[in-house]
């Protein structure tokens, strides 16, 4: 199942429970699956066209009459263009609003580097009082929306819209605050958020055979960092790769080393864009440009660990 069209049934569920669940759209229902919502809650499932300040302007004001507003659109439209929406009209305002960007980074595909956010988390990481989600796979994101709408405060969640491996079972239990030990290891720590964590499970496997012991870490919640599984892992290992679709500048590989200088100075590793844009490709292609393959993962950690 396409992961938008989980969002839009998890948001359905919630709808139905809760009256205070309600979903904004910019123009962009059908492409994120949230169309079909007007049909059932017309008065709760609101398109404001394509006007992205007005939509997080709108939820602002929502959250502030007691609703708890989903605000959807394209990564780079949910941040870069609404920045200081995000910033005065929801995180200063301590608005209650859940902000989803969905396709960041490569996942934009063909359309192309306006479309392809390599900033978004380091946009809204640097704004005060946000929480920063990225869920890996379907199992993880119909817990994920949920607590992000329990949770009272701004939170900005990034997501695949199509299909992508699945990494947890049905047992599975999240924790907004509690990253996931995916695999315990001697050698090195794999970190990885995102589409990139189904490949960092598929490395693991290509290094154990070669007798490296990987420890892997999903870090699902980039603000606030769940500090103490992170240093715990990389005090052990003494040896550490980030892999992000995002820039290495202000997402996952920022924040790792942000932590580690501070508590544990050590010498991170790291797979991210490079300080470039993106570009229109498929997918598979673009992982190939930018190194987001499980092959470079298998080649950095040998290069860390001189296998």
């Amino acid at each position: 199942m396409e992961m938008r069209q989980v969002f839009a049934d998890v948001l359905e569920d919630m709808m139905a429970c809760d009256e205070r669940v309600c979903i904004i759209d910019a123009d962009l229902a059908r492409a994120n699956g949230t169309l079909r919502l007007r049909e059932r809650f017309p008065e709760r499932a609101i398109d404001v066209g394509v006007a992205e300040a007005n939509m997080a302007s709108v939820a602002a004001g929502l959250a502030s009459y007691g609703y708890i507003p989903f605000i959807t659109s394209f990564a780079p439209f949910a941040t870069r263009r609404i920045c200081d929406q995000l910033a005065i009209s929801v995180a200063y305002a301590k608005s209650n609003v859940k902000i989803v960007g969905t396709d960041p980074g490569i996942a934009a595909e063909l359309n192309g580097g306006t479309h392809m956010s390599f900033e978004d988390l380091a946009i809204t990481r640097a704004i005060p009082g946000i929480v920063v989600v990225e869920p890996v796979d379907n199992t993880q994101l119909k817990q994920a929306v949920r607590a992000a709408a329990a949770y009272e405060g701004p939170v900005y969640m990034r997501f695949m819209r199509k299909t992508q491996p699945e990494v947890f079972d049905e047992s599975y239990k999240f924790d907004l605050f509690t990253a996931d030990v995916l695999r315990e290891g001697r050698d090195v720590t794999i970190l990885a958020t995102g589409i990139m964590a189904a490949k960092a499970v598929a490395a693991a496997e290509v290094l154990v055979k070669q007798g490296c012991s990987v420890e892997l870490i999903n870090v699902h919640t980039l603000k606030p960092l769940d500090n103490k599984t992170i240093l715990n892992s990389i005090a052990k290992t003494k040896n550490a790769l980030t892999l992000e679709n995002h820039s290495v500048i202000g997402g996952l590989y920022s924040a790792i080393c942000e932590l580690t200088a501070r508590y544990l100075p050590i010498k991170i590793g790291r797979i991210g864009a490079e300080d470039i844009f993106g570009q229109a490709g498929k997918f598979d292609e673009l992982a190939e440009v930018y190194g987001f393959t499980v092959e470079e993962i298998v080649k950095k950690v040998s290069e860390i660990i001189n296998l």
